[in-house]
């Protein structure tokens, strides 16, 4: 930005004028945090804002909330954070903080209750919905229940992962250094559980909530949205090339994962769940409406 002119030596001073100097850069608002009066001090170089602000880092404490477009509960759910995980806040207010998920920057609202301070994670629920015990016993009351993909910190008890809340059984969790081998196993643990839009597994998931939180629990970060998902996963494969276990295809605004040649696991609206059907069921559902149901096909480590 360059400064006031100097004013001429006989008559009053110059228009003051001011200029941005560099190129105009179109940010995609969904994973760069940019409002009208804010910005993430990150993007000072990038975007010019009336303010700036320093990310404060803090983590998710229900077992799940949503991922708001506004600061009210009547706002579109663009995403769901889920326990353990960390949110970059930039404007906290009484009942609401704005900011970016830490895990795919995916900008937006959460319910300021639902946030603590920043805490260190070992574990990672890896069953579809795991209990959370009040002691280290199968019979003990339970105290709630967290997600597929939910951290925690905790350490081994009696068969148990003892933490700050209670108890979580072995068999339900895994230290974070030690991922899944098999996404597409991850992803069918899902099956049946609700289609719910914006949804990453806590109480429901969408399309590309399945294929992003599948591929984390095996330490894989992915894009949230199916258009960033199909940009950034994996690498394209020929549209005649015969389809295997784990390649993903693309849909106009879908996602879904084969589990083999012929079967699609996908989040839908149709069904409102989890399912796996016959590739030419779905291709064949969407041709009415689209002259090219499958849009994209990408293959990890293809």
């Amino acid at each position: 930005m360059t400064g006031m002119n100097s004013p001429a030596r006989n008559g009053p001073p110059e228009r003051t004028r001011f200029k941005l100097d560099g190129r105009s850069v179109a940010l995609d608002r969904r994973i760069h945090a940019a409002r009208g009066d804010l910005a993430d001090l990150a993007l000072a170089g990038t975007l010019f804002s009336a303010h700036y602000a320093r990310a404060v880092a803090l983590t998710c404490v229900a077992p799940g909330t949503p991922i708001l477009s506004a600061p009210s509960a009547s706002g579109e759910a663009v995403s769901e954070l889920l326990r353990g995980e960390t949110f970059h806040a930039l404007d906290v207010m009484t009942d609401w903080a704005w900011g970016f998920c830490g895990h795919d920057g995916y900008v937006g609202y959460i319910r300021r209750e639902a946030l603590d301070v920043l805490e260190p994670v070992s574990h990672r629920i890896i069953a579809e919905t795991a209990p959370l015990f009040r002691a280290p016993d199968i019979k003990a009351p339970i105290a709630d229940y967290w997600p597929g993909g939910a951290l925690f910190s905790g350490e081994a008890e009696d068969g148990f992962i003892a933490c700050a809340e209670g108890f979580i059984h072995a068999r339900h969790a895994a230290p974070l250094d030690a991922p899944a081998a098999d996404w597409v196993a991850v992803a069918e643990r899902y099956l049946g559980q609700p289609y719910v839009w914006g949804g990453r597994g806590h109480r429901g998931i969408d399309c590309s909530g399945l294929v992003q939180v599948a591929l984390g629990q095996c330490g894989l970060s992915v894009p949230r949205d199916t258009d960033l998902q199909c940009e950034g996963i994996g690498n394209p494969i020929d549209s005649d090339a015969v389809l295997q276990r784990g390649d993903i295809l693309f849909f106009p605004r879908h996602v879904g994962i084969m589990i083999d040649g012929k079967t699609l696991l996908h989040a839908n609206a149709h069904w409102m769940a989890v399912v796996a059907e016959p590739l030419v069921d779905v291709v064949a559902r969407l041709a009415g409406d689209h002259a090219q149901p499958i849009i994209a096909r990408r293959r990890i480590g293809a």
